[in-house]
């Protein structure tokens, strides 16, 4: 069976023993995907989509009118809100491509957010009541709530728990166990997808290009690795799976303009991978899935000026936590624990001790310190400690240097309180 859309030149041939025609569910494979009017036309005398052709009714704010317009939105007005959008974007693939090093927008596709893209994968991968995913605990909670709401079953393969072998790395603490893994894609042939989470969500762990190309040459998973990247840019250069892709088809790589580029309201969330998983994913998707003004932000974002001052953010945000990582150590005497993961993204996460002494992760206190400063102080952290290997951690975001300087500030009071 043919994937519709698809040269036949691009069928991917490496690695060997993955065949994407046995990974993606028949009925996706066999599917005719709707074909809307702007795959068609979208210029001229547009009266093929029913659209409203007066446009829009939202007032322009002017002097003497009683519009309740913020002034703000004028510009997302002056877009042609009553047309469609398109349904490729293929200028924003086009700029995403040759930001990630990728030979072009064939390898790009775009989803209402990160998570819009990891519910499609499932859908077009997995049989809903008889096929699984693996995730790798303490991971990003949306794995496990997408599974559920498809009706895949979900393997669990901890992550490394224990820090002996330090934080991180490629044997450390939240540490991937590629033997692990492996063993238990070869145990049950059901698995069609491996989730990994790179940095890792709550761990701030970068999985090991090494660890991942065990998984992706492992001769006895057919399916398909998924490589979250939310917080790649924080990690720094070399750590992306994306430049596996061009050897692996068996790899898809999925990740957002919410974090580095300080885009989370817009919603925005892409996949890179082989062009054939991509055709796939564009035969299935919503006709208009991603709107004219997020499409007008996301393009704007990806200008070379544009990139250029979300690298200078990003180096800004890195020398932030790098400052946190110093100073928390200094709330050690009051019972905050050393931090703990890899440290490799937008956040730090560190357990909360016992009052008396004895070194032991406490939930208890943890959440009183947790529930304390949202409510008395106004300063919201995360609460981690029911997550595997997590015991009494809070994670906390790389703030400004002001907001860092107020959590800093309230921690060392609250500890001394509670």
């Amino acid at each position: 069976m043919t994937i519709l859309g698809l040269a036949p030149t691009l069928y991917p041939t490496s690695p060997a023993h993955f065949d994407i025609e046995k990974v993606i569910r028949p009925n996706i494979l066999s599917l005719h995907p709707y074909r809307c009017a702007r795959d068609d036309y979208s210029e001229g005398i547009l009266l093929d989509a029913n659209e409203n052709s007066l446009g829009h009714s939202i007032p322009k704010a002017s002097p003497g009118t009683n519009s309740e317009l913020d002034p703000e939105l004028e510009s997302t007005l002056a877009l042609a809100l009553h047309r469609y959008p398109s349904p490729r974007h293929d200028p924003i693939r086009q700029r995403l491509a040759a930001l990630r090093g990728l030979p072009g927008p064939d390898y790009v596709f775009l989803g209402v957010g990160s998570d819009e893209v990891l519910d499609l994968l499932m859908r077009v991968c997995v049989a809903p009541g008889r096929e699984r995913v693996l995730v790798t605990p303490p991971t990003y909670g949306m794995y496990r709530v997408c599974a559920q709401v498809n009706d895949v079953a979900v393997v669990d393969c901890p992550l490394e728990l224990g820090g002996g072998a330090g934080e991180g790395g490629e044997a450390g603490r939240f540490s991937l166990r590629v033997a692990e893994v492996q063993k238990a894609v070869a145990a049950d042939p059901s698995i069609k997808l491996i989730i990994l989470c790179s940095p890792g969500n709550p761990t701030g762990t970068v999985v090991s290009l090494g660890g991942l190309r065990a998984l992706l040459e492992y001769d006895r998973f057919k399916g398909i690795v998924i490589v979250d990247e939310a917080y790649i840019d924080f990690a720094g250069a070399g750590t992306s799976a994306v430049s596996l892709l061009k050897e692996y088809a068996n790899l898809c790589v999925v990740q957002t303009l919410s974090k580095s580029f300080g885009l989370a309201a817009i919603r925005l969330g892409m996949a890179y991978a082989h062009p054939a998983l991509i055709q796939i994913l564009m035969n299935t998707k919503a006709p208009y899935n991603v709107s004219a003004p997020t499409a007008a932000l996301a393009l704007s974002a990806l200008s070379p000026a544009a990139v250029a001052a979300m690298s200078r953010k990003l180096a800004r945000l890195v020398a932030s936590r790098e400052e946190l990582l110093l100073r928390l150590p200094a709330l050690a005497p009051l019972g905050l624990g050393a931090v703990v993961g890899g440290n490799d993204a937008n956040f730090v996460m560190v357990p909360v001790l016992a009052r008396d002494g004895s070194g032991q992760p406490d939930n208890v206190r943890a959440q009183r310190v947790y529930k304390t400063l949202a409510e008395a102080e106004g300063v919201v952290v995360r609460y981690r400690g029911g997550e595997a290997g997590c015991a009494g951690c809070l994670r906390i975001t790389v703030g400004s240097e002001e907001e860092n300087e107020v959590v800093l500030k309230k921690l060392e009071e609250l500890l001394k309180k509670i």
